[in-house]
């Protein structure tokens, strides 16, 4: 992959974590802080728990820590896919976010 398709695919995926975020506030009690610096978003729960999903570019990777722990994706097969057990990267943000918000909320990528 180029610098460029890295670059491009990775921002997709902030955007989607982004609109994610506005429509999950929009249509329910979430109260999701997302705060976006440069490659890096963090999420901040009404618990004062985080989720920081960053971008890595020299290894063309997107890094994730939650309370779950720390998570390297890189793209392969069209998806962002975990380095050591090759979960998705948008069914683990799920399922972290869900764990700290203390409810159900689903992140996917942008269509």
């Amino acid at each position: 992959m180029t610098d460029l398709e890295y670059q491009n695919q990775a921002e997709s995926v902030l955007k989607a974590i982004e609109q994610a975020c506005d429509r999950l506030n929009d249509e329910s009690d979430v109260d999701i802080d997302n705060q976006r610096t440069g490659g890096m978003i963090t999420l901040s729960f009404s618990n004062q728990s985080q989720i920081i999903i960053n971008l890595q570019k020299p290894l063309q990777e997107i890094w994730m820590a939650a309370r779950a722990g720390g998570f390297h994706y890189k793209f392969n097969g069209g998806q962002w896919l975990d380095t050591k057990d090759g979960r998705e990267f948008f069914a683990n943000l799920s399922r972290f976010a869900s764990a700290q918000a203390g409810q159900p909320l689903v992140f996917a990528a942008a269509a």
